[in-house]
């Protein structure tokens, strides 16, 4: 079983984007049974909230439903559980380390890298761009399913 925690500042906008992207990646693909994804928040500004209505509509319009999701933070203990902690932008690997400590291990890592791009994911709540959001998630999570294809 392979296991994805995507994190972002407060889990209502790109970190569960990612995570229903990927899990529409992975059930295309027939590889569900291989995998548990999640996403979570570094802060602990929108817990227990559901994912932001402009983020839901934009998941709706490619066919995704995100319906039950709501914002958790982040524990220490998701960096023993995961194999795989993808971070939205280098502020939240900062966050991420803060929570966590010291990547040991070198599970955290910047989405977009994952398509060949050095550049963090913009934060839709502050740009309105839902669209370009979508489709750097969407370059990053089909990244990093070659990449872990590749590794098994």
């Amino acid at each position: 079983m392979i296991k994805i925690l995507f994190v972002c500042h407060g889990n209502i906008c790109r970190s569960p984007m990612a995570e229903f992207v990927m899990k529409d990646m992975v059930k295309r693909k027939g590889l569900s049974e291989q995998f548990e994804i999640h996403s979570a928040a570094t802060s602990t500004e929108e817990i227990g909230n559901p994912v932001y209505p402009p983020a839901r509509r934009t998941l709706s319009e490619h066919g995704i439903s995100c319906d039950g999701k709501i914002a958790r933070r982040m524990i220490k203990g998701d960096y023993d559980y995961h194999d795989y902690i993808i971070a939205m932008d280098k502020n939240n690997v900062r966050n991420i380390e803060k929570i966590v400590g010291n990547d040991k291990d070198r599970k955290i890592s910047l989405l977009l890298s994952y398509a060949g791009i050095d550049r963090d994911i913009s934060d839709p709540w502050y740009t309105g761009n839902f669209e370009a959001t979508w489709n750097d998630v969407v370059k990053g999570c089909k990244g990093l399913l070659e990449h872990i294809e590749n590794e098994i």
